[in-house]
């Protein structure tokens, strides 16, 4: 005889451990205890339903039919219906599963064909070794499912958002984090240029996806996405947690430099000041998690898109910005200004290009896209006054 109060206290305590919703508890015990009714007392083909009540602690035992006219009924050497859906309503008669609408409606007059009548079963809970290993087995495989379920949703809802975890292994480059419930996984192609990963340290990761695949979940970690400067902002910054400060947009080259243009959505309120912070704290706690090689930009956002330019290229004095209708854009700056308008390497002709651009979405760490007809300034042309045109 199974002593029902001690089983459903420790299932209990097991869904407890492993952060399983109490709301999924009733269906794991109702789940393992219809498998173990059908096993000791009842036909292989019958669908059995278990009711569990967690008031009382009664368990009810009921066999399900599904209701059929004889439309529903495949017949025997009958040729298989060219229309799927009509091919999909028929089923193989078994008196185990099905019951006749004609039978049914006499002991539901409120009954349709396609739905499930339900009989009343004796209460039987003396089940012998088999159906109670049975029973056991039902109940690990259940409670393995929903923690892999409630793990993946937990997971998924932090999709975009910015976790800590564990570097636990490097592996062909790419690195894997333990983030308590699971393993992350952060490709070579998302890591920050030159950066140095040792197991055992703890960091911050953009989450970028979260999929179920055929070898379990796969939680994609960046610390080189865009989106990962953004919301760092947005956890030191209380003003665009709340919505006074926005960033519009954001350039990264990844380990060299970033440029961030925010606007504010009230008068009173620096967008610039405010993530900075005061005495730089801010902008500071932001650079020391990407590591000191990566400079931040902070600049101020214009819907204007030549003032918008002008922002984009200082320290640079921009004397002229002329907007074509190809989308080219040309900017003509003094000779003296060259080097600050392009930076090392051309690193700020490519980051101001992405900057200047319209945004595709006005949120945290939206990325913009550069127009295919703007080239990199390496040898800009002089013009009659003095200045230099970087196109």
């Amino acid at each position: 005889m199974f002593d029902l109060k001690t089983i459903i206290a420790s299932i209990r305590q097991i869904a407890e451990e492993r952060e399983i919703p109490e709301s999924r508890v009733q269906e794991i015990i109702e789940t393992a205890f219809a498998h173990a009714y059908k096993k000791e007392y009842r036909e292989k083909n019958e669908v059995i339903r278990t009711k569990f009540n967690p008031e009382t602690g009664d368990v009810l035992f009921f066999l399900v039919k599904t209701v059929v006219d004889e439309s529903m009924i495949e017949a025997e050497g009958e040729e298989e219906p060219k229309d799927q859906l009509t091919a999909a309503k028929k089923v193989v008669f078994s008196p185990e599963r099905h019951i006749m609408f004609e039978e049914a409606i006499a002991l539901n007059p409120n009954i349709f064909p396609g739905e499930e009548l339900e009989f009343p079963l004796e209460q039987k809970l003396d089940f012998g070794r088999i159906a109670a290993q049975t029973a056991k087995q039902v109940l690990l495989q259940k409670l393995h499912e929903i923690e892999k379920e409630t793990i993946f949703d937990f997971f998924k809802s932090k999709e975009g958002e910015i976790v800590s975890g564990i570097i636990q292994r490097m592996d062909n480059r790419s690195v894997y984090v333990d983030l308590g419930k699971t393993v992350g996984m952060m490709f070579p192609d998302e890591t920050i240029p030159g950066e140095r990963y040792f197991v055992g340290n703890r960091m911050k990761f953009y989450i970028v996806s979260v999929e179920q695949t055929p070898r379990g979940l796969m939680v994609a970690l960046s610390r080189s996405h865009p989106k990962f400067i953004g919301k760092l902002f947005a956890n030191e910054v209380p003003e665009i947690s709340d919505g006074i400060v926005e960033v519009k947009s954001i350039a990264r080259e990844a380990g060299s430099r970033t440029k961030i243009a925010v606007s504010s959505n009230t008068g009173s309120i620096d967008p610039i000041g405010a993530c900075v912070g005061q005495k730089g704290t801010r902008v500071t706690t932001v650079t020391n998690e990407l590591g000191e090689e990566e400079k931040i930009d902070i600049i101020l956002w214009s819907d204007d898109p030549i003032a918008f330019i002008s922002h984009a290229l200082a320290p640079a004095k921009v004397e002229e910005v002329e907007m074509k209708a190809t989308k080219e854009v040309r900017v003509l700056v003094a000779a003296d200004q060259l080097s600050l308008a392009i930076g090392k390497g051309g690193q700020n002709a490519h980051i101001e290009i992405r900057s200047i651009t319209k945004p595709d979405e006005s949120i945290e760490g939206a990325q913009s896209t550069p127009p295919t007809e703007s080239t990199e300034p390496n040898e800009p042309p002089e013009t009659q006054d003095g200045t230099t045109e970087v196109s």
